[in-house]
């Protein structure tokens, strides 16, 4: 079993706390990323959307950090892009596939891409928009092409074949990467990386869990035993 210093995918927190990304700068170097987007700032509290990306771009240090625009129109969409792109070379632009209409982002990703804009294209779910983004992206151009696994799995379906095979579609486009999405657990980091992602975002209450990756199995039961005494003992249950 693989500890987190042996894994090759690139792991990205996703997040909107200043804070939390200055401190998973100062003591986490296996993170080499971050993503967010607006439900995530408005549950922080953020109520500057230029001024969180700017501090936020400063702290980051030059990793790759995503911001998404927010419109529903695609000609505000690309005013928005543009904006984020010029706030510094580390941000990517996140593109959601559709907006609420359903209609497709397509035509507004191929025109971004084909100015040297890196974007990362947001909310997929399936292979077929997977297919239609890696035919839309500029091939010399960095991206990243964001797959909700975690969602696919909340709906039932085991999301492990189809990474794998949205791994085989951006076979020919290696500036592509592709991203699991809103994972659940820390074996999600190891499905990911076995399917042939690049990069996983996680939260950090699951980079709080990353030491327990390799994690010896009787060790872990033992300690699990400790926790259930001493939790007992501290709350003076008798029977």
């Amino acid at each position: 079993m693989r500890t987190a210093d042996q894994l090759k995918i690139k792991l990205f927190m996703d997040g909107a706390e200043i804070e939390s990304i200055r401190a998973a700068i100062a003591s986490m170097p296996h993170i080499k990323g971050f993503t967010t987007n607006p439900t995530l700032m408005r549950k922080a509290g953020v109520k500057d959307y230029a001024a969180f990306a700017k501090e936020a771009i400063s702290v980051v240090k030059g990793l790759s950090i995503s911001f998404e625009v927010f419109s529903d129109e695609f000609f505000e969409m690309e005013r928005e892009a543009r904006i984020i792109h010029s706030w510094g070379p580390n941000a990517s632009v996140k593109i959601p596939i559709t907006n609420t209409r359903a209609e497709s982002s397509i035509p507004l990703i191929r025109h971004l891409s084909a100015d040297g804009i890196p974007l990362n294209i947001t909310a997929i779910m399936t292979n077929d928009q997977v297919r239609a983004v890696g035919q839309a992206l500029h091939p010399d151009i960095p991206s990243i092409v964001s797959v909700f696994a975690g969602r696919i799995a909340d709906a039932g379906l085991d999301p492990v074949p189809l990474m794998r095979q949205a791994a085989e579609i951006l076979r020919d486009r290696p500036k592509a990467e592709l991203l699991w999405a809103s994972p659940r657990e820390v074996l999600n980091i190891v499905q990911a990386e076995e399917t042939g992602c690049k990069i996983i975002t996680a939260t950090k209450d699951i980079l709080a869990k990353l030491p327990l990756l390799g994690r010896d199995l009787t060790e872990y039961s033992l300690d699990t035993v400790k926790m259930f005494y001493n939790d007992a003992a501290a709350a003076g249950y008798k029977i």
